[in-house]
């Protein structure tokens, strides 16, 4: 049997371990989106229960996989996720963590670009309170073959009390020279003056905060094969919080 990990893996430095081992081990699923192919997914933690994937995409050459994530698992949380882009290949990443009451929320991503002129992106939002921990640990790998690769990270995090947490690594290792990589990285509040403008208007403190928090995370699900459905999972969970 597969021995336990431990906060000295990497990958699971922000785990609740306690969690895991209920989980485990973990089985790994597997997906291949063929040559030429353009496919979509969307992947939902449930809400109700603790919820960990192991999850393994291989995108042949001049494959597109649009790829959306709502995170709201009870207790704990977990999708980690290694994609193979092959030449020309293209992959998206849409997700979002919405937590609270204690809760532990994580995206692990490697994203292995191993042949020529691939493009990835990862859009990520995490929102978490009362004690909830939000994790995101993000690696673009590219190999030395991998020339004209474009990759982007776009991670931020809301933090809306001071007992919440929110981790977030995006890494790039790269081992070609003519590419374009880029992430970028922010944790922060509610703007204390946009949540005075709308009380301003009339709306009562935890609509106001409703509003700005559905805006942080607008677009994510843009494009999403069911992303109504997304829409209101998150905009629901959002409420619990607030």
């Amino acid at each position: 049997m597969i021995a336990l990990p431990t906060r000295r893996d990497e990958a699971w430095r922000y785990s609740d371990i306690d969690a895991v081992a209920d989980l485990w081990p973990i089985k790994t699923e597997r997906f291949v989106v063929s040559e030429n192919e353009t496919h979509a997914m969307s992947f939902v933690l449930d809400a109700t229960k603790s919820v960990a994937r192991d999850v393994e995409i291989d995108l042949e050459p001049g494959a597109q996989l649009d790829l959306h994530v709502l995170n709201i698992a009870g207790g704990y949380g977990r999708l980690a996720l290694r994609a193979f882009l092959g030449e020309g290949a293209r992959f998206h990443l849409g997700g979002v963590q919405i937590g609270g009451a204690g809760q532990t929320l994580e995206i692990v991503t490697t994203i292995h670009h191993e042949e020529p002129g691939a493009v990835s992106s990862q859009t990520i939002r995490s929102v978490v309170a009362n004690n909830a921990t939000g994790t995101y640990l993000g690696k673009v790998a590219v190999a030395r073959d991998a020339q004209q690769t474009d990759s982007e990270q776009d991670v931020k995090a809301m933090l809306l009390d001071r007992s919440a947490t929110a981790n977030a690594k995006p890494e790039l290792e790269i081992f070609a020279d003519d590419v374009k990589c880029a992430h970028g990285c922010a944790i922060g509040e509610l703007d204390a003056m946009s949540l005075y403008y709308l009380q301003s208007r009339g709306l009562p403190p935890a609509e106001a905060k409703k509003i700005l928090l559905q805006a942080f995370v607008a677009g994510v699900f843009d494009g999403a094969e069911d992303e109504e459905k997304l829409q209101a999972l998150a905009l629901a969970k959002l409420g619990e919080l607030v």
